[in-house]
């Protein structure tokens, strides 16, 4: 089985279905003669031409509702944003146009219509560069949230994205497109809402999706140098969310950290504490704890940007907390 990287996996979905639809197009700040701002649309211009690989000015409302429109006429688009921090400069097109569009025209008006890029910390980037903008999109009844952590779930998840016929926030990471994974050939599809268990476990659950996982890992690991066997869960998919099998750990393990980039004010770890609050609470030992960055705008300094984000001591510390060590 042949290990490619996330930047190889999201151009190996946008190029195969590229070739299978011929409405799918992709637009964005500097995706056609650079070949991406992280190389991940490299060669898809002189492929595909100038109509279907198109560049746009640094207008990132304007393009998002171009998108939008070209979407409710038909087209498939997928729209990258050089980072879901300029984003925010598209709130209104995404939130009021895109995500409301199907339920406000009675069903008359489908937007199939994929937003990808990178999303939260990377390095050196400072507060408005750094932002992780999950919980802003995951708040928003009508928006699909993905976020996968592996090139075979990069590349499944964006084909189904893609096919999808609605909004889908397809949320990559700077940092991870470099890493490399397993990915058989040939089609790969996988469903919204299914998460993976990546370690079985009997005396903590993990959750987390995107970046984090790799800390996840990490952590899992050196707990079970302790004595501690966690079970370690990618959630993948945001909205809509796999409650199934996050509460099925949990009643195994009777105690779950989440960890999550965003900030823990109302954040998706906060929710899926809530929920396995409600939902498990004969079955937890412990309250479910969290592991979030810091409350705080992310700080420059490398020391300090560091520490305001999960890592495997934090995570080490809050399975402590829980098993009452």
């Amino acid at each position: 089985m042949p290990k490619i990287t996330i930047r190889e996996a999201l151009k190996q979905a946008m190029d195969e279905e590229m070739d299978r639809d011929n409405n799918i197009l992709l637009m964005g700040e500097e995706v056609a003669k650079y070949n991406g701002a992280y190389k991940v649309s490299q060669g898809m211009l002189e492929k595909f031409g100038d109509k279907r690989v198109r560049d746009t000015p640094i207008t990132e409302e304007g393009f998002a509702g171009i998108g939008i429109g070209a979407a409710m006429a038909g087209l498939r688009p997928i729209v990258e944003f050089m980072t879901f921090n300029f984003a925010i400069q598209a709130m209104d097109q995404i939130i009021n146009n895109a995500a409301k569009m199907l339920y406000m025209s009675g069903g008359k008006f489908k937007v199939p219509i994929v937003f990808r890029g990178p999303n939260g910390p990377a390095e050196y980037l400072s507060s408005q560069h750094s932002q992780a903008a999950q919980t802003f999109f995951a708040h928003v009844p009508g928006l699909k949230v993905v976020a996968p952590s592996t090139p075979r779930d990069a590349k499944g998840l964006l084909k189904t994205a893609i096919r999808d016929d609605n909004p889908v926030i397809f949320l990559e990471s700077e940092l991870m497109y470099s890493w490399e994974g397993d990915v058989e050939e040939g089609e790969i599809l996988i469903p919204f809402g299914e998460a993976n268990i990546l370690k079985e476990g009997s005396d903590v659950t993990l959750i987390s999706y995107s970046k984090p996982m790799k800390i996840l890992i990490q952590a899992a690991g050196e707990l079970q140098n302790i004595g501690i066997n966690a079970e370690v869960i990618d959630l993948r998919s945001i909205r809509p969310l796999d409650e199934k099998t996050v509460y099925e750990s949990v009643k195994k393990t009777n105690r779950v950290v989440i960890i999550d980039e965003s900030w823990p004010f109302v954040s998706v770890a906060s929710y899926l504490g809530w929920l396995i609050s409600k939902n498990c609470f004969d079955y937890l030992d412990a309250p479910a704890e969290i592991v979030t960055s810091e409350d705080t705008p992310m700080p420059y300094n490398h020391r300090l940007e560091i520490f305001a984000q999960p890592s495997v001591e934090k995570i080490i510390d809050a399975v402590k907390k829980v098993m009452y060590l």
